[in-house]
């Protein structure tokens, strides 16, 4: 896969970029000293993170699994990170192969692995959009080649909403997620996760400054602030949740066993 016109393809190695990072607590391949320097420093003062890495992409593989179930057949998938397996499209086009799923990351590491996310099955599609999530308009135009937007779409965003900032009167976020939930279809499936200091106070605060002196945003919010993600949608069962809680399966009542993580995890339709 060639990168679009005007896309950069260079892979800034001087900083760590949350997507490698990730990458480094899931055992992947795919990041630089700088990445695994910064996920060895967090998790050397939180040592919930990997497990939580972990329970985010099975949270992801149960909720879009969940919504491919309930009759949804395109997906937008935002802050895709590294591909490790089974991707999103995999887990989906498994249950109806005639699924459609447009992937959104803004690292050129990722769309430098975007022709593996593109493997998907012969009756669906996938395709790749490299984009920021805080620029609504290029993701939405993009995906919108591939996604009818007036029918129903699952919008993934797993592990990405506490690595966005606040203006002061704390509405930017809102307002972005806001922006995407607009232009879905009543019945669209919104799916998301996001770190707490609910669970693990101490460990997620030295997390969070450690992240915050590497140059990157993080800001885990509470059980109310993630709630307001959801306003003006309707919670699916069991509402929002400690992230291996919801709807779990036997791996994931194994993994729990190991300890907290401290994740929310929520999947909302829009009326």
């Amino acid at each position: 896969m060639t990168a679009p016109e005007g896309v950069p393809t260079h892979v800034d190695t001087s900083r760590p970029h949350p997507a490698r990072v990730y990458d480094w607590w899931l055992g992947g391949k795919d990041n630089y000293p700088v990445d695994e320097e910064l996920a060895r420093r967090i998790l050397s003062v939180d040592a919930t993170v990997v497990r939580g890495a972990r329970a985010n992409r099975r949270f992801m593989q149960r909720a879009v699994r969940t919504a491919a179930e309930a009759g949804l057949r395109q997906f937008l998938d935002i802050g895709t990170g590294i591909p490790t397996e089974p991707n999103l499209h995999q887990v989906v086009q498994s249950v109806a192969p005639e699924s459609k799923v447009v992937y959104a990351d803004n690292d050129p590491i990722v769309l430098r692995h975007a022709q593996a996310l593109l493997r998907g099955s012969a009756e669906g599609s996938t395709e790749y959009v490299h984009a920021d999530v805080r620029d609504p308009d290029t993701i939405l135009g993009l995906a919108g080649r591939t996604l009818d937007l007036g029918q129903p779409v699952a919008l993934s965003l797993v592990a990405l909403t506490h690595y966005l900032d606040e203006a002061e009167d704390g509405d930017d976020v809102y307002g972005l997620l806001r922006r995407y939930v607009s232009e879905l279809a009543p019945g669209s499936h919104v799916i998301l996760s996001q770190t707490t200091p609910d669970l693990s106070p101490d460990a997620m605060e030295a997390a969070a400054a450690a992240f915050r002196r590497s140059g990157t945003p993080f800001h885990p919010r509470s059980l109310a602030e993630f709630s307001r993600f959801f306003d003006g949608l309707e919670l699916l069962g069991p509402g929002i949740i400690p992230v291996y809680g919801w709807r779990p399966e036997a791996e994931d009542v194994t993994a729990q066993a190991e300890g907290i993580v401290p994740v929310y995890a929520g999947v909302a339709r829009k009326p």
